[in-house]
């Protein structure tokens, strides 16, 4: 059975799409940490656990992150791009990039941010604009 992040790279959920390649996407979490937090998967690989992906799909998802990540920071008003792998939530291989002004901006037991579609719109657009442009 696929995992609902397979299910949004196939567009059969609506999400808030900032980059994609053959192989990955990023999409905006819809319960973010910070406005831009964004998640990064493989599209065609459901393993749970990120070091257990092989060496060619790893490598590629982190300079797809990468790339994503140059991206949020030049759409983003922040001082870094903080990067989290949990994995606990959702059986699918992800990583979070989070606009960061401090440390305690990527501490997950906060509360979260509610957006209007509108605005994730927004977001989501600076983003992929951006990304087009690398």
């Amino acid at each position: 059975m696929a995992t609902i992040f397979t299910k949004i790279a196939k567009g059969e959920i609506p999400s808030w799409k900032v980059a994609e390649n053959d192989h990955f996407y990023a999409f905006l979490d819809i319960s973010p940490l910070a406005e831009g937090h964004t998640l990064v998967i493989p599209k065609d690989v459901e393993e749970d656990y990120i070091f257990h992906l092989d060496e060619e799909t790893y490598m590629g998802l982190t300079a797809f992150a990468r790339k994503v990540a140059i991206a949020m920071k030049k759409a983003i008003p922040c001082k870094r791009i903080g990067v989290a792998v949990l994995g606990m939530e959702v059986p699918h291989t992800h990583i979070h990039l989070v606009p960061l002004q401090t440390e305690s901006d990527l501490d997950f037991r906060k509360e979260h941010l509610e957006l209007s579609p509108e605005r994730f719109k927004q977001i989501a657009d600076s983003i992929l604009a951006e990304y087009e442009k690398l």
